[in-house]
């Protein structure tokens, strides 16, 4: 194998862009949803890491028979009611739609062998549901993370080590550059949003995981000329405002030009981070799935005066996706919360309703986090 130059192979040795596994990798977890997000990313991941998934529910039980069976997973539910009285499944995996969440949870709660829950994002369709969902979590004494899984992409998590060690300075401004056309799912129909919700969920989220919180955002959209369903938020610009005078700027084009009708394709996701010391450009590999592409950082200092540019094998999907989940298994063993709490999360919705409500009044809106 060739050897990687030093400034690359050093850096990468130095960042924190891995998860940290639990000690005990035979937790059983029960798995409520089959769809592509958890067949082809969360049971890829686990089952990589050496994690047990035992049992699999879903809305048809065929889907849950063909993933079962493709994941080597013992048992199949024919709904998540009777898989949460299975008394093997001490945490649950759920990866349902938003507007489903909220009961799910609260059937979950009523079963005293369930010690946790990864929830998929968002968490419910809007803050209130939110805050609902961590309050039965809490009062049943569950803990909840959240699967906000950009946040162990390895490129974002490294940047988040520059940025909190002070490799970059004190930040000035950044910005996620976002051209890329998703699978939008049949059930966003019925919600009447597209893009906010489920994609700027994920800038929203990095930028609070890079910086905290902000003071205030202003939200603009477009519809997307493409999707044919009624919907308020296709095309998505934000700009998040901090108290320290850090601007930080995020463009979610899910239109990308007209690549689908003929014209040539010019997709693609960058950041770019700058500080009074350094600063940091990303490359993330998301687009390009199924094909596996990892995401990249390159980086420079004052210090330095060169280019680190860092470099590793494991991509986003699926690989990242095993991160919230031993996130939650350690946060178990310790007896702590998870930095991907519920609590946490109730910061990030309700950026994301902010979104919603600066976009509606052409305003930028106060956050109080």
């Amino acid at each position: 194998m060739p050897q990687r130059p030093a400034s690359e192979a050093s850096a990468s040795e130095t960042l924190d862009y891995l998860p940290t596994l639990p000690d005990r990798l035979d937790i059983g977890i029960g798995c409520i949803g089959a769809g592509f997000i958890m067949a082809d990313c969360h049971l890829v991941a686990y089952r990589a890491a050496g994690l047990q998934p035992i049992a699999i529910c879903s809305r048809t039980i065929e889907t849950a028979r063909q993933v079962a069976q493709q994941h080597s997973i013992e048992s199949v539910y024919p709904n998540y009611q009777q898989l949460l009285q299975d008394p093997r499944v001490e945490v649950v995996d759920i990866a349902v739609p938003p507007d489903c969440l909220l009961d799910v949870v609260r059937e979950v709660v009523r079963h005293t062998q369930i010690r946790g829950i990864l929830a998929q994002k968002p968490l419910g369709v809007c803050l209130d549901q939110a805050k609902e969902i961590v309050r039965l979590c809490r009062e049943a004494g569950m803990t909840l993370c959240v699967n906000q899984n950009m946040r162990y992409d390895q490129s974002v998590r490294a940047c988040r080590h520059l940025i909190a060690g002070g490799d970059l300075g004190d930040p000035v401004l950044a910005t996620i550059d976002t051209r890329a056309i998703p699978h939008w799912m049949p059930w966003q129909e019925r919600q009447g949003w597209v893009t906010c919700r489920i994609l700027s969920i994920h800038h929203l989220d990095t930028m609070r995981f890079w910086f905290g919180n902000p003071q205030r955002v202003y939200a603009s959209f477009r519809t997307d000329p493409r999707t044919k369903f009624k919907h308020t938020d296709g095309i998505g610009l934000y700009i998040l405002e901090y108290a320290s005078g850090l601007r930080c700027m995020i463009c979610d084009d899910v239109w990308a030009g007209p690549v689908r009708e003929g014209a040539a394709e010019a997709i693609g996701i960058t950041y770019r981070v700058e500080g009074t010391q350094g600063l940091a450009l990303g490359d993330i590999g998301w687009p390009k799935y199924p094909q596996r592409t990892p995401s990249t950082l390159q980086y420079s200092t004052t210090s330095t005066g060169t280019w680190h540019r860092p470099r590793w094998d494991e991509v986003w999907f699926p690989d990242a996706f095993l991160g919230p989940m031993a996130e939650l298994l350690v946060a178990l063993e310790n007896g702590v919360d998870p930095a991907l709490s519920g609590e946490d999360n109730l910061a990030t919705m309700a950026l994301v309703d902010a979104c919603y409500q600066s976009a509606a009044q052409h305003r930028a809106v106060e956050l109080n986090l």
